[in-house]
């Protein structure tokens, strides 16, 4: 049954029990009323962050990510249509659109439209200048010249209960908050969260809204007067959103709070000065012990310096010694529990390629039967779409699929590759594209983790590099996975390319990443034992200084080129096999 609304003291939870009586009636009738396809839905192309149009003109916002969302859920088709609001609900009135993705609930509209279980609230605030008083309440506004957007929900309560009055119709809240920041008329009735998103998007200044709305209604979808079927269907969505805590990750995403903090230079200043103050006293008072300090501990550094850098040395010398054994160890177990486990994987996986070319078969022969049903009954379902969806969205699952068995079946070669043991020490020729290729492959996981822009060019007619494969990858793998871990975003790219210096008699790896860097002092240790600017994440030092010592065995070099905030180059080289 509708409720009054009243300013500033609506619940949520007396409006879902008033709506749960209309969900109920929806849903006992869906059976009975079928919904178009595709759903028409409508919507303002100015209310951000709700719902607008985009730089690129497409519909985007809150509410149309939350009805993509649904539509998803319950294998709707929608079609996205955003415009005037009045133009809007004038269509939902004619029939040309189905349902409107945004409107605030009021019992009044309860007479033209149906709604469903709201998905938020929206919180109606007064903007005024910020050089005049402050308008706190609606009865304030009595006799004043206040803007409002056309159709609006204020709109409708204005005319309906509110005071008196002189209305300012715009065709958008940009249009009337933009009137009132230019000095004109005295108020502005607007959405908090909308106004705000405008005002940063407009550069707006001057004006603000109300401390606390004088208004909160609840926002859903609403449908034409008599439309049963619809509102069951996006109740459910919503439903099933919510229990999924997708519902949540799209408000969280789209609503959250953007209104700049307010600063007040004064008190800034006036907290810093109190702190700092003591703090300068305490910081000279420690200089000056610290000095005498200094003295007295240097004279029994001299003395110690000595005697503490040859055991140093010698500690240094055993901890790289052990550290490669432990690292030897684990790449011999490693080997041992990768060839169990790629036996385990491969059994099951080959079972998936061997059934899926026959599930293809069979859906390839079925096709002529299911299209004779088709023409004779119309278009029926099948699983959970209809068949007319099915039949082109099954041949492409069972395609993805095939191909993803095939992935598990390369990363499994690759990791038994990796991990296999060199039956000897002699270098043979291999293909510098391969190796690179198989270390990719590896790391793929932590590739896609780290970003969304990875670049590998691989040059054509590279010479064969006399090396042991497996020892290489292993340098290229540690470089990949470093490149990833200094990457503090999934937007920095990282780039690999190969090549031929036929003037050096040399082929050439380049790695680079958009990562921190490093300071300049820093780069002559990176391959020095234990040197490591990720100890508290982990890092032991080890990686680049084993990778440098394989490269060295092979008769190369290991580049690298840093600088602070422009990410790492590193410059691999190898010679290339002679042609004899």
């Amino acid at each position: 049954m509708p409720f009054p609304l009243k300013p500033s003291s609506l619940r949520l939870p007396a409006f879902l029990f008033a709506l749960l009586i209309g969900l109920l009636l929806a849903t006992s009738a869906a059976a009975e009323d079928d919904f178009p396809a595709p759903v028409r839905v409508g919507g303002d192309l100015d209310y951000p962050p709700y719902e607008f149009l985009d730089e690129a003109g497409r519909p985007s916002g809150y509410n149309v990510e939350l009805t993509r969302a649904i539509a998803e859920v319950m294998g709707m088709e929608v079609e996205i249509r955003l415009m005037p609001w009045g133009e809007a609900r004038a269509q939902l009135a004619s029939g040309e659109l189905d349902i409107l993705q945004g409107m605030a609930y009021t019992r009044e509209r309860t007479a033209e439209v149906d709604f469903t279980l709201p998905h938020t609230l929206v919180y109606q605030s007064v903007w005024t200048r910020t050089d005049e008083p402050p308008i706190r309440s609606l009865d304030e506004l009595e006799g004043r010249d206040v803007l409002l957007m056309r159709g609006s929900v204020m709109h409708d309560y204005m005319l309906q209960q509110g005071p008196k009055a002189n209305l300012i119709l715009t065709d958008s809240l940009a249009d009337a908050l933009t009137l009132l920041a230019s000095g004109r008329h005295d108020a502005a009735l607007a959405a908090k969260l909308p106004g705000q998103y405008l005002v940063n998007r407009l550069n707006l200044t001057g004006i603000a809204p109300s401390a606390q709305p004088v208004l909160e209604q609840p926002y859903g979808f609403a449908v034409r007067k008599g439309n049963r079927s619809l509102p069951g269907r996006f109740n459910e969505g919503l439903a099933l959103l919510k229990e999924s805590g997708e519902l949540e990750r799209i408000r969280a995403r789209w609503l959250g709070v953007l209104e700049k903090p307010e600063r007040s230079w004064l008190r800034i200043l006036r907290y810093s000065l109190f702190i700092s103050l003591p703090l300068l006293i305490v910081l000279s008072l420690t200089l000056l012990w610290s000095r005498t300090l200094q003295k007295r501990v240097a004279e029994r550094t001299l003395e110690l310096q000595a005697e503490v850098a040859e055991r140093r040395r010698a500690m240094e010398e055993l901890e790289i010694r052990q550290k490669q054994l432990i690292q030897a160890d684990k790449m011999t177990s490693l080997g041992i529990l990768v060839s169990g486990v790629a036996h385990e994987v491969n059994n099951p996986n080959g079972l998936i390629l061997l059934n899926l070319p026959l599930l293809q078969k069979a859906w390839t022969d079925a096709l002529p039967v299911l299209e004779d049903r088709c023409r004779e009954r119309g278009d029926f379902r099948l699983g959970w779409l209809r068949y007319s969806r099915m039949k082109q969205e099954l041949p492409l699952l069972l395609e993805e699929t095939l191909e993803a068995a095939r992935r598990i079946k390369r990363i499994v070669e690759d990791l038994k590759g990796f991990a296999r043991q060199e039956d000897s020490e002699l270098l043979r020729p291999a293909d510098l594209n391969d190796i690179a290729r198989a270390a990719v492959r590896l790391v793929d996981a932590s590739i896609r983790k780290a970003t969304e822009r990875f670049e590998a060019s691989y040059a054509q007619g590279l010479p064969p590099v006399p090396c042991l494969p497996q020892r290489i990858e292993q340098v290229l793998v540690n470089l990949l996975l470093n490149a990833c871990q200094a990457l503090p975003e999934r937007s920095r790219a990282i780039r690999l390319e190969t090549g031929w210096d036929e003037a050096a008699g040399m082929v050439r790896l380049h790695l680079e990443d958009e990562g921190a860097g490093v300071e300049p002092e820093q780069l002559p240790h990176l391959c020095s034992p234990f040197f490591t600017t990720r100890r508290e994440t982990g890092g032991t030092g080890l990686g680049l200084s084993i990778s440098e010592s394989i490269v060295k065995k092979h008769g190369g070099t290991l580049e690298f080129d840093s600088a602070p905030g422009k990410g790492m180059r590193v410059r691999l080289s190898l010679p290339a096999a002679k042609e004899d």
